[in-house]
């Protein structure tokens, strides 16, 4: 399960600095009372920002890890929210979806460019759509795309980490890459609901 770590800096500082290594987590979320063997369970390494690693727990009784996601970084999914963002701006001032994949993925054919770029696209976009619905009053009227999102926040740069943090209580439960949920729209059920696996974590990767 992943939980929300606010660092209030960039992929790269994150990295530079080693925040990772200030993460903490003292209860466990699941066991805030204790007497379940709540443990640190190292750390793991993610394909993007180079030399990333996310700090992560353990809890035997539950059999399930939590991880601390720095605030900046997309969730399952390679790379920064910054990077995520920078790619939807392109497509929602883009002629085309076509025209924006040769121009954000020109190494890789055009099918595999769209899969690519929709992916990003179709879940921002989804995800817009579910904090408008949570914050009525301050997004009434509002054109789902980050441009007017950050208009009417008075936001001039990336707003995605700005509207992760307003909606924290819920990301369980809103799409990835800003939300932990990775089935956009859907919560899983049961034990296994946003879980990871109890062994190493699979390398980031380039969907």
């Amino acid at each position: 399960m992943q939980i929300l770590f606010i660092t209030g800096v960039t992929g790269e500082d994150y990295v530079t600095q080693k925040l990772w290594l200030l993460a903490s987590l003292k209860r466990c979320p699941r066991h805030p009372g204790g007497g379940c063997g709540f443990a640190g369970h190292g750390t793991y390494e993610r394909a993007s920002p180079r030399g990333c690693r996310i700090a992560r727990w353990y809890c035997p009784q539950g059999h399930c890890t939590f991880s601390l996601l720095p605030d900046c970084l997309a969730s399952h999914l390679s790379g920064t929210l910054e990077e995520v963002e920078a790619v939807v701006r392109v497509v929602e001032h883009a002629p085309s979806q076509e025209l924006a994949s040769e121009r954000l993925r020109p190494e890789l054919n055009l099918p595999e460019a769209l899969r690519w770029l929709r992916r990003r696209v179709q879940r921002v976009h989804q995800f817009l759509w579910l904090v408008k619905g949570l914050f009525p009053a301050l997004f009434a009227g509002c054109e789902l795309s980050l441009s007017a999102f950050g208009e009417r926040l008075g936001v001039e740069g990336p707003v995605l980490v700005v509207l992760r943090e307003m909606a924290k209580p819920f990301l369980v439960d809103l799409p990835t890459p800003v939300g932990f949920c990775p089935r956009p729209g859907r919560r899983r059920a049961g034990r296994g609901a946003n879980q990871q696996p109890v062994g190493p974590d699979p390398p980031g990767f380039q969907a």
